[in-house]
């Protein structure tokens, strides 16, 4: 920008804002354009959004930085799980945009995410990018998805296991006791282990039940194993009652028709969902499982954004989606994929195991989503996790709920020194989280890859011929 158009805007700024007024009062008569120069050296104003570009990009373990030419940063992180190869790969795409086209930066990075946790590049810049709109416009990224529905969100947090009903119904009592409204359990046939006649299944050498998709792994629960289940199950409420939700996860690699035989079995005890039953991806075994029980049918948290959601809405095979921001395609793509639940009479609950990034970004999304039940909270036990988070009220969960907050973007800044000891527990459990925020200049060369999905443009050669037509 040229010296004299940056004197006229600043002053354009001022002669049109409220601080003009008192920038001239304070002057007197007197003011001059080198009074309001010097007035506007000193106000930061992050005014003029349009000439907003990002610099860099850089991380420090699952936290990413997008910066920027005027000095506005924004947070996003990778999603448990992931590599920070995922999005520093992605740094020369969007180096020199303007990071308040958020739409068209995610369409832009879109085609290197996928399923799971391969989607560890593409969210963090869209997350980042809707922090720094946010912090440019002065509004919350609810504000900008559409405004919110709700001022605080309900959470539910992730339980230990434990093989003893007793002492799982114990320690969600304590749950209870601490203010949360909403539950969740782990069940499945490691209950079943070291007791004959529970599980029928192939030999152990011949297939990899924890890799091998559930159709694939011969793996059936007798009814002996069936009763074991569903009397954990019936203890456990025994403990905590029935007025209060409760879910179940993680139930094993088992065939469809061994789903549907627990399925039926838990039914009595109106449980709040059954997740992820089977992959998600198998949206007629989904079908049969819903029609078969009376209990809610729940998956989505490693599907990538909303084409895949669909499939399963449309064949009415779930009764709710648990789509996880940081794998489904930040606040904007899950926003929608809850709206098109809404259209197909499916409730939105969501899964969230990532830090406070993921979280306030899960909140902003939830916030603003009609059809939302409940978030998950994977971190209620972490050491230290609240004190990443700064600007919000503490602790971050208040009586089972997380109140919406309403700073610009995120409405969070990142305690550095908390990042810092998060890292060095990382390297302690053998992980190397890399380096903090440094320099990342060997991923800016626009050369690294062709990105374009279609055929080549091939441009003609300059002949006499075509020269002169």
């Amino acid at each position: 920008m040229s010296q004299k158009k940056s004197r006229m805007s600043r002053r354009s700024f001022f002669i049109n804002t409220g601080a003009a007024a008192a920038a001239v009062a304070s002057l007197g008569n007197f003011a001059k354009i080198e009074d309001y120069e010097a007035v506007a050296q000193n106000v930061k104003t992050f005014s003029q959004p349009s000439d907003l570009k990002i610099t860099d990009l850089r991380t420090a373990g699952r936290f990413v930085r997008i910066y920027t030419n005027q000095g506005i940063i924004g947070h996003g992180e990778i999603r448990d799980g992931s590599s920070t190869t995922y999005v520093l790969m992605l740094k020369h795409l969007i180096l020199g945009e303007n990071p308040l086209n958020v739409d068209k930066i995610w369409r832009k990075v879109k085609q290197f995410g996928f399923h799971a946790r391969q989607s560890g590049g593409p969210v963090p810049i869209e997350e980042a990018c809707w922090d720094i709109a946010g912090k440019a416009w002065g509004v919350p990224c609810w504000q900008m998805l559409g405004g919110k529905f709700r001022d605080k969100i309900l959470v539910y947090c992730d339980t230990p296991r434990s093989n003893d009903p007793v002492a799982m119904g114990n320690r969600l009592k304590e749950r209870m006791g601490r203010g949360f409204k909403f539950l969740k359990m782990d069940i499945g046939i490691q209950l079943c282990d070291g007791i004959e006649g529970c599980i029928t299944r192939p030999p152990v050498e011949s297939i990899d039940s924890r890799n091998t998709e559930h159709p694939f792994t011969g793996i059936t629960i007798t009814d002996k194993g069936t009763k074991v289940m569903a009397d954990y199950t019936a203890d456990v409420r025994e403990i905590i009652g029935y007025e209060i939700p409760l879910a179940t996860d993680h139930f094993g690699h088992l065939v469809i028709e061994s789903c549907i035989k627990l399925a039926q079995a838990l039914d009595p005890y109106n449980l709040a969902w059954l997740e992820d039953m089977v992959p998600w991806f198998y949206t007629d075994q989904y079908v049969r499982l819903k029609n078969s029980c009376r209990t809610p049918i729940l998956t989505g948290e490693d599907i990538y954004c909303k084409e895949e959601f669909l499939k399963l809405f449309r064949a009415q095979a779930i009764s709710i989606c648990q789509p996880d921001l940081a794998t489904s395609g930040g606040m904007l793509e899950t926003k929608k994929i809850g709206d098109l639940a809404q259209e197909h009479g499916i409730a939105m609950a969501m899964h969230m195991a990532g830090s406070v990034v993921t979280l306030y970004s899960t909140i902003h999304c939830a916030a603003a989503t009609e059809n939302f039940m409940v978030t998950e909270h994977h971190g209620v036990d972490r050491e230290g996790y609240d004190d990443t988070a700064v600007g919000v009220t503490k602790p971050i969960i208040q009586d089972g709920y997380i109140p919406v907050p309403d700073g610009p973007g995120l409405g969070i800044e990142l305690n550095d020194d908390a990042i810092k000891n998060e890292m060095e527990r990382s390297r302690k459990r053998g992980r190397d989280p890399g380096g903090f925020f440094e320099p990342t200049t060997e991923w800016d060369d626009r050369r690294l890859g062709n990105t374009r999905l279609w055929s080549m443009y091939i441009k003609e050669k300059k002949t006499t011929e075509n020269m002169i037509s």
